[in-house]
């Protein structure tokens, strides 16, 4: 079985946490703090375990904040902003306005609002051998049982059976995107749409039986809404 590391990932920090308010009306949800880091340094520190080396980050909403902050602040990564400064294009159009800057070799997709750890990697390193022990796979999520989520609001995303993701049983969809995938460039070929979300590429990939995933049994913390960042901090992340 081989497989093919990816080098590059791409954290999708352009969007408006709205769920977060008033929190998020003067700072951009990646740089909420999760104790003594903020999402998205968090995020960096686990791409960087991971062995990632080129980083993009889309930006949008309080981008100059974001900006400064990567200015400010020392990580081992080469990290490029790409800036949606007119509109926001959403998860889909994101990654197709810097598609160019993943030379048609797979990469991560991430999510910096999941609060990651080092007990992903092993997970990651997994999915990245499933995915590519067949070289026709184009994408792979992690999913989680919607019961290992700390925010138990979630109704379910996807079904998962035999790596294989699906969204038949609509009233019954037992496992959520955690907010990280392997994704080939390929899958983008031919879209010219510019804002779009990233579900019309899953769906257009389950459709044909190709939306690969793999289930993580990690506890899935994730801020979705003030009331669980705060349950978050007070359970977790007390001093």
């Amino acid at each position: 079985m081989t497989s093919i590391t990816p080098k590059t990932a791409m954290i999708l920090a352009a969007g408006f946490g709205k769920r977060l308010n008033p929190l998020t009306l003067n700072c951009p949800k990646p740089l909420l703090k999760i104790g003594k880091e903020t999402l998205l340094s968090n995020t960096l520190k686990f791409l960087e375990q991971y062995k990632i080396s080129q980083i993009v980050i889309n930006v949008h909403y309080l981008g100059e904040q974001i900006v400064d902050y990567i200015n400010k602040n020392k990580f081992n990564l080469t990290i490029n902003i790409v800036q949606e400064k007119d509109k926001i294009l959403n998860t889909g159009g994101g990654v197709l306005n810097a598609i160019n800057y993943f030379l048609n070799e797979p990469f991560l997709i991430i999510n910096p609002d999941t609060i990651w750890n080092s007990h992903y990697l092993k997970e990651l390193k997994l999915m990245e051998k499933t995915l590519f022990e067949n070289k026709k796979r184009k994408c792979s999520l992690l999913v989680v049982n919607k019961e290992k989520s700390f925010d138990q609001s979630f109704k379910g995303d996807f079904n998962l059976k035999n790596n294989l993701i699906t969204r038949k049983d609509r009233d019954n969809l037992n496992c959520i995107y955690t907010g990280l995938q392997i994704i080939k460039p390929e899958v983008f070929n031919g879209l010219s749409e510019e804002v779009f979300s990233i579900n019309r590429i899953w769906d257009k990939l389950i459709q044909k039986n190709e939306l690969y995933g793999m289930e993580s049994n990690i506890s899935f913390l994730h801020v979705s809404t003030l009331d669980i960042y705060k349950r978050l901090l007070e359970k977790y992340f007390k001093h």
